[in-house]
């Protein structure tokens, strides 16, 4: 059975009856495969699973998507339920910040800066403030995140370690399509000729792995395969998001906006030693 909150008062009540394990898979909603891996993970390795929905207003651009950023509570209440989640935490704007924007935000450092941060100031600071406001107010001793948001990811890592968080981060790989395109609640605003052109991005990860495993320039073969979309960034990285290194484990990123719909993906790479 899934329990259902939405004050603190409710999820500290409900926390209170958690024996175990318990892990937190946090969520903006309109839910998908992708998160549904996250919510099977979490069941696997935990005694009890909370999972939260909010779409958290710090962490949009004052012309991004927040008013239309899609809302499907019942149906992801459906989801939770299939997946055997215990409890949903689905708190509003003035349970989460009961006075207003918060005037004290977690700094992301430089990393914040760069890739997404770049393209969108300030989100980052967003994001980790309501992972360590959500951290806190679940007491989970883990929590789960999709690599499709690897940034995101690595930054809450660090915010846990540096911080000194009580809490295991883990990551899980990222949930594509038959196709190769990688779930996101924002594919729901593609038209079919937008999702077409979407491939590009998955199109532009395999050509550079591939570029990878055989010495050749890994940023050129995958850019070739972006002409068709309007790319932010495409970056080769270390795992760790630092400068890329000659050889060895890397990570190659990529955002693109295809129509009015912008996308991010990424995967792990090998580096030869003729790169």
């Amino acid at each position: 059975m899934t329990d259902v909150v939405t004050t603190r008062a409710e999820l500290k009540a409900a926390r209170g009856r958690a024996g175990g394990r318990v892990a937190v898979v946090m969520t903006m909603g309109a839910l998908h495969d992708g998160h549904a891996a996250l919510l099977r993970e979490a069941r696997k390795q935990a005694d009890f699973v909370i999972a939260t929905i909010f779409v958290n207003p710090l962490q949009f651009g004052p012309n991004e998507d927040f008013q239309r950023y899609p809302r499907t509570l019942d149906a992801d209440l459906e989801i939770c339920r299939a997946e055997g989640v215990d409890l949903v935490f689905a708190p509003t704007p003035d349970v989460m910040y009961p006075d207003g924007d918060p005037a004290i935000l977690i700094d992301p450092g430089p990393l914040g800066t760069e890739l997404e941060g770049a393209v969108r100031p300030g989100h980052f600071a967003g994001v980790l403030t309501v992972v360590c406001k959500l951290l806190h107010l679940t007491a989970a001793d883990a929590a789960f995140f999709g690599e499709k948001d690897y940034q995101q990811l690595t930054l809450i890592k660090a915010m846990a370690r540096t911080l000194d968080l009580d809490v295991e981060i883990i990551g899980v790989p990222t949930v594509r399509e038959p196709d190769g395109l990688a779930l996101s609640s924002r594919n729901r605003y593609l038209s079919a000729d937008e999702r077409t052109l979407a491939l590009a991005l998955s199109r532009a990860l395999r050509a550079g792995a591939q570029a990878a495993l055989s010495g050749a320039d890994v940023l050129a073969a995958a850019g070739a395969e972006l002409t068709a979309v309007d790319a932010d960034y495409l970056e080769l990285r270390a795992p760790d998001l630092g400068p890329a290194p000659r050889t060895g484990e890397a990570r190659l990123l990529v955002a693109a906006r295809v129509g009015t719909t912008r996308l991010i993906d990424n995967t792990h790479i090998h580096l030869g030693s003729d790169r």
